[in-house]
C-alpha cells in the first residue's frame, strides 16, 4: 500500500502478513480522497477511522495535513502496527485496541469525518447498527461525513441519512450526512 498524496505522497508502506485485514486498495482511496477534497480542507479535521485495520487511511488523512486521528481496531497487532508507523511518519494518530462497537456505545466526542471498513463479511444488521449507533450517540458533526467500505452484496442506502454512493470494483463507499448538507453528490447516486 502507499500514500497517495499529501507530505509523504509516494511512501510504501508494508504491514506484517499475519494482520487479519484487507486493505482498501490504493484506486479505491484515491477515489475516496478525491470525493473528500470537495468537501472539506483536512488540516482542520478530527477523524475517526473505525475497524482501522493497517491504518491505511488514517496515514493518508495525515499526510494531507490532518491533525487529530483517532484509529479504533480489536486487533493487537494492527494497533501497534499503527502507532509504530504513526510514530515513524511523525503523525498525530491515537490507536485504539477497542471492539469498535463498545467503543461507539461508550465514547463521547464529536468528528468531522468517520471513516468505517468493516469486515465485509460482518451481518448486514451489524453495518445499519454501526450506523445508527454513530449517530444515535451523536458522534458525527453536524456538518460532518460518515463513510462506510463494504461490498456490492451489502445494502446500505436504505439507511438514515444516507446521502450517496460510490462504486470502485467489488468495494461500495456509501456517505451519510445530516439532511441540508447533500450538495455536489446528489447526482451521482446511481453508479
Amino acid at each position: 500500500m502507499r500514500i497517495i498524496s499529501g507530505k509523504y505522497k509516494g511512501r510504501r508502506i508494508t504491514a506484517p502478513k499475519n494482520l487479519p485485514v484487507r486493505p482498501t486498495t490504493d484506486m479505491s482511496k484515491e477515489a475516496l480522497f478525491n470525493v473528500l477534497n470537495n468537501y472539506f480542507n483536512f488540516s482542520d479535521l478530527k477523524v475517526l477511522d473505525l475497524f482501522s485495520g493497517t491504518g491505511n487511511i488514517s496515514y493518508e488523512f495525515g499526510s494531507r495535513g490532518c491533525e487529530h486521528i483517532t484509529s479504533v481496531d480489536g486487533d493487537m497487532g494492527c494497533v501497534n502496527f499503527i502507532k509504530k508507523t504513526a510514530k515513524e511518519f511523525e503523525l498525530n494518530i491515537t490507536a485504539m485496541k477497542s471492539d469498535v462497537f463498545k467503543f461507539l456505545e461508550k465514547h463521547r466526542g464529536s468528528y468531522d469525518i468517520i471513516f468505517a471498513d468493516p469486515p465485509y463479511g460482518i451481518d448486514q444488521k451489524e453495518f445499519e447498527k454501526l450506523i445508527e449507533l454513530i449517530f444515535e450517540n451523536e458522534l458525527l458533526d453536524e456538518e460532518g461525513m460518515l463513510v462506510i467500505e463494504h461490498s456490492k452484496h451489502t445494502k446500505l442506502d436504505h439507511m438514515m441519512h444516507f446521502s450517496f454512493q460510490k462504486n470502485y470494483g467489488g468495494s461500495v463507499f456509501s456517505f451519510y450526512e445530516f439532511e441540508g448538507n447533500e450538495e455536489e453528490g446528489d447526482e451521482e447516486d446511481e453508479d
